[in-house]
């Protein structure tokens, strides 16, 4: 069965009809500020309604590159717009962060239609270039390029684009034109299979102009989007890329062995120890100098003993203890700490 002479669905019809319509008061709201919540919400609203007949269309499969344009139904050729019309909607997002992911998308859905109007032979056009990647935009500035030849070569596309520009501007009036005496009759259902079909052929005719007009301005805008995001990245302090600390679980050491039975260590891996039992371990592997054995009440007293004789002789001024007082004193500021230490005996 051939693609075109498929029967949409009403409800079809109704999601273009009614996603157009959105579209149409967008763009004649007089509001101050595109980004007004009123405007997006119906910007929102519209896109969904698209998208919905959009995928309706791929399911029913109404166009083919197998077929001509005389094989699509009359009421059939209204779903030709609807990549226009995505991309329009796409375009009366308002959102600065995500603005060149936008007009990407919208870029792509216009590509979509001409494409589309390219396959069925609809108006005469060429299709546009690929956007340049920033190397190739670095090449074409390059001195070779701006010589006597490829100056000459500029201005003489300028001047065609300028031609082309002003050619389109006409055609467009015109079918804006014709278009507006028809809508009338076309919307009271009253009319000829053949006016039907003629109304839809000069909306596609008029968004095919709509659509190059789109395009040549949104691969101007993308320059500056992502001559933006570049100065952005540029600016932008160097981030030093930190691990990510892992909290600690708190532990508890423990006292006593009744107390590590009932807290346990606090932390996995280890071995439940008390303090003590861990002290008792470290002296039986001779790890401290006194080896566990603590000093006596009769060693303290001792050496304080000695300690205060010490300080009583230098408050009488003895002499011979002065005299070796300030010779050690004399000596240590002529040999650092260490001095003759030579086989690492401390």
């Amino acid at each position: 069965m051939a693609a075109g002479t498929a029967e949409a669905p009403p409800r079809l019809s109704e999601l273009l009809e009614s996603g157009w319509q959105l579209l149409d008061e967008v763009e004649a709201s007089t509001e101050p500020s595109s980004g007004a919540p009123a405007l997006q919400d119906k910007v929102r609203r519209g896109l969904d309604l698209l998208q919905q007949a959009a995928r309706g269309v791929a399911q029913l499969d109404l166009f083919s590159q197998n077929e001509d344009l005389e094989e699509i139904a009359s009421a059939d050729l209204k779903y030709l717009l609807l990549p226009a019309l995505l991309g329009a909607l796409t375009l009366k997002q308002v959102n600065l962060s995500k603005r060149l992911e936008h007009v990407q998308i919208a870029r792509a859905h216009f590509m979509d239609f001409l494409t589309l109007c390219k396959n069925y032979q609809i108006g005469k056009f060429h299709l546009p270039p690929t956007p340049e990647s920033p190397k190739e935009n670095e090449s074409s500035e390059s001195p070779s390029a701006a010589g006597p030849s490829g100056r000459q070569a500029s201005l003489v596309a300028m001047v065609s684009s300028r031609q082309a520009k002003i050619e389109r501007y006409k055609q467009k009036k015109e079918v804006e034109n014709r278009l507006a005496s028809m809508k009338a009759f076309v919307e009271s259902g009253q009319v000829e299979e053949e006016q039907i079909r003629e109304f839809y052929l000069l909306q596609i005719q008029k968004w095919i102009t709509t659509s190059l007009e789109e395009i040549e301005s949104i691969d101007q805008e993308m320059v500056i989007l992502r001559g933006r995001n570049a100065l952005k990245q540029a600016s932008a302090p160097p981030q030093t890329s930190q691990r990510p600390r892992t909290a600690m679980k708190p532990f508890v050491l423990t006292r006593d062995s009744m107390q590590a039975k009932v807290l346990g260590a606090g932390y996995p891996s280890l071995a439940t120890m008390t303090v003590n039992d861990w002290y008792e371990q470290r002296c039986k592997q001779d790890l401290f100098p006194d080896k566990g054995i603590p000093q006596t009440t009769a060693d303290l007293d001792e050496e304080e003993l000695q300690k205060e004789q010490q300080e009583k002789k230098v408050e009488e001024d003895d002499e011979e203890t002065l005299r070796k007082a300030r010779g050690w004193e004399d000596w240590k500021d002529t040999h650092p700490r260490g001095y003759g230490n030579r086989k690492n005996m401390g």
